[in-house]
C-alpha cells in the first residue's frame, strides 16, 4: 500500500509493521477491538498518514493477513519462528529485495498512539547512527516498576547506554520510557538477522539489546508524546480505549488516509 505524504517529507523510507498472533502476554492482541477497529489497523492508519512511500504488514498468521488484505493492505507472509519483530522486518527486506541503503521504519503493531509525526521524525533522525528509536520522559512513579514498560538510559550525546524492564537509573528523578518504533538501514537489518540472540536480549526479552551487545549505536530521540500506551495487557487495552473516547470528536473521527485500492484502513 502507498502512504500519503503529510507536511515536509523526511528522506525516502518504508514502513514495516511486524504483527504476530501468539503474543505471550495478550494472545491475539493485534486483532483485538480498539474503538471499533482491530488494533493492527490503528498502526496501519498511522503509517499510511506518514511520508512513507510503502507500508507493509509482516505476519505469519492468516487471520492477521486477512484483516489487513480485506481493506486493501499490503501483507508479506513471513516465517513463524522469528525471535523478534526486527528479524521479521529483516525477512521482508530480503524478500522484497530492498537495497542495503533502504531506510526502513519498524512500527510495532501494538503502539496505536505512534502517529505520522513520530514516524516521520524518526526517519529523519538516523543519519549518524545504526538505529534510531523514540523515548518519552516519565516523571510520575506510575509504571516505573512495570516490566512491560521498557526504560532506557542514554549518554550525553543521545545514544542508548542500556534498555531494561527494570527501573533504571536508580534514585530520584525522571525515567525515559521506550516507545516501540525503530529506524534502520537495510544493511543494519541484514547484519542483525545474521547474529544469534545475545545473552542480554534473552535475559531482558528486548530485541534491541542484540544491536547494543554487538557494538551498534542506537540514537534516542526524545518525544513529548502525550499518550505513551503500548498494548501489552488487558488493562492497557482498556486504558487506550479510555484515551480515545476522551479525544475531541474531530480528532477521533478524522477520515483514514486513502489507499491505492480506493479506500482507507479505517
Amino acid at each position: 500500500m502507498k502512504a500519503t505524504a503529510r507536511n515536509t517529507p523526511p528522506p525516502d523510507f518504508k514502513v514495516v509493521i511486524p504483527a504476530r498472533y501468539r503474543s505471550r502476554r495478550l494472545p491475539g492482541k493485534v486483532l483485538r477491538d480498539l474503538a471499533g477497529r482491530p488494533l493492527i489497523r490503528h498502526a496501519c492508519d498511522n503509517a499510511l498518514a506518514s511520508a512513507a512511500d510503502e507500508v507493509v504488514v509482516a505476519t505469519d498468521d492468516a487471520r492477521i493477513a486477512a484483516c489487513v488484505e480485506g481493506v486493501g493492505g499490503d501483507v508479506c507472509m513471513t516465517q513463524g519462528a522469528h525471535a523478534s519483530g526486527t528479524d521479521r522486518v529483516a525477512e521482508v527486506a530480503a524478500t522484497r529485495g530492498w537495497p542495503d541503503d533502504t531506510l526502513i521504519v519498524n512500527v510495532q503493531a501494538d503502539e496505536p498512539f505512534l502517529g505520522a509525526a513520530d514516524i516521520n521524525r524518526l526517519a529523519a533522525s538516523i543519519a549518524d547512527a545504526d538505529c534510531a528509536t523514540l523515548a518519552a520522559e516519565m516523571t510520575a512513579p506510575q509504571g516505573k516498576d512495570d516490566a512491560n514498560k521498557v526504560k532506557v538510559v542514554a549518554d550525553t550525546a543521545g545514544f542508548a547506554l542500556y534498555f531494561s524492564r527494570s527501573p533504571i537509573p536508580a534514585g530520584e528523578g525522571a525515567w525515559l520510557y521506550h516507545l516501540g518504533i525503530y529506524a534502520y538501514r537495510g544493511a543494519t537489518l541484514r547484519r542483525y538477522a545474521a547474529l544469534p540472540q545475545s545473552p542480554l536480549e534473552r535475559r531482558e526479552r528486548l530485541e534491541q539489546l542484540r544491536l547494543l551487545e554487538s557494538g551498534h549505536r542506537i540514537r534516542i530521540i526524545r518525544t513529548s508524546h502525550p499518550h505513551c500506551i503500548g498494548i501489552d495487557t488487558e488493562e492497557d487495552l482498556k486504558q487506550a480505549a479510555t484515551v480515545l473516547r476522551r479525544r475531541p470528536k474531530a480528532a477521533s473521527s478524522s477520515p483514514s488516509p486513502p489507499s491505492p485500492f480506493g479506500r482507507g484502513l479505517g
